[in-house]
């Protein structure tokens, strides 16, 4: 099985917009974050002709910028964007002002 959402690597901060279709509009949760994960995981789920006889889903596990981590299930309805990398060298704020406090 092929991923849905080609081009996700582990350390890319993304937004993911997730849709729920309802009768008379939609539901949208947005999630803005660090992409820790991003895998095929068979459920417990029993699918016929699936690999392992199992129903295989696309997730997307998120460090969010308050720590909270986040496990998303992809599917049709989600909408993944890539946001540009923060300018610097990489580190995360806290060790650069520490780096500064030790010259």
């Amino acid at each position: 099985m092929a991923r849905s959402h080609a081009g996700i690597e582990p350390g890319q901060r993304i937004v993911l917009t997730h849709q729920i279709p309802l009768r008379d509009g939609v539901w949208s949760t947005r999630v803005v974050g660090v992409v820790e994960t991003y895998e095929q995981r068979k459920t417990g789920s029993w699918y016929a002709h699936g690999k392992d006889d199992r129903l295989w889903l696309d997730r997307l596990v998120l460090r969010k910028d308050d720590g909270e981590q986040v496990v998303c299930n992809l599917d049709r309805y989600s909408h993944v964007e890539l946001l540009p990398a923060p300018a610097g060298n990489g580190a995360p704020p806290a060790a650069e002002a520490a780096g500064d406090a030790a010259s």
